[in-house]
């Protein structure tokens, strides 16, 4: 299942019960413990789920409490903040950017502008939170154009930085490593402290 479509906490979304608008809501913020409450119904989970899966339960709890009859029941995602990535570094336009769909480091670098002219390639750290812990990634992109490796996906909250940065010496000093040509390295952040 494609990551993009599940709905997260702080996303936005419009609920529409067709004929009894009071029932819907035009814009509804998910919580931060990915629920949200709706006056008959009581709480709905909607952290990991989908538009659809999220609308059947509010359907199938209406028919439940004999509310209505045969509900149906639209929710559109309106607004998903938590959908972002961020490029730094040596890159034409570093920033946030949204991440709309999975894309790859290549793409993500490409969305950045490009790369500067003395940027090295052979540097550049993908920060990606997963369970709480804090994995760096470090790549080298022209390996990855020539088909050295494959080229990895950036993901919602991933950091891409490109070029030397303290990170990176700090990577290189306590992995005793050279510029990165046939494979990528990953490490827990926590071994760098």
């Amino acid at each position: 299942m494609d990551e993009t479509t599940l709905v997260r906490a702080q996303d936005s979304i419009r609920i529409t019960v067709l004929g009894f608008p009071d029932l819907g809501r035009d814009e509804l913020r998910v919580g931060a413990a990915g629920t949200f409450q709706l006056p008959l119904i009581g709480t709905i989970n909607a952290n990991g789920r989908t538009a659809e899966q999220i609308g059947s339960e509010i359907a199938q709890k209406l028919r439940t409490g004999r509310y209505v009859v045969n509900p149906e029941v639209t929710v559109d995602v309106l607004e998903q903040p938590g959908r972002l990535f961020t490029m730094g570094g040596e890159v034409t336009k570093p920033g946030r950017y949204p991440l709309l769909e999975p894309i790859t480091l290549l793409e993500a670098v490409a969305t950045g502008g490009g790369t500067s002219e003395t940027a090295k390639l052979e540097e550049v750290i993908v920060f990606r939170t997963v369970n709480g812990q804090r994995y760096i990634g470090l790549y080298d992109l022209e390996a990855i154009q020539r088909g050295n490796y494959a080229d990895p996906l950036i993901y919602a909250g991933d950091v891409v930085q490109v070029g030397d940065s303290p990170a990176l010496r700090r990577i290189q000093t306590v992995a005793g490593i050279a510029p990165l040509i046939t494979a990528p390295l990953i490490l827990l952040e926590r071994v760098l402290r």
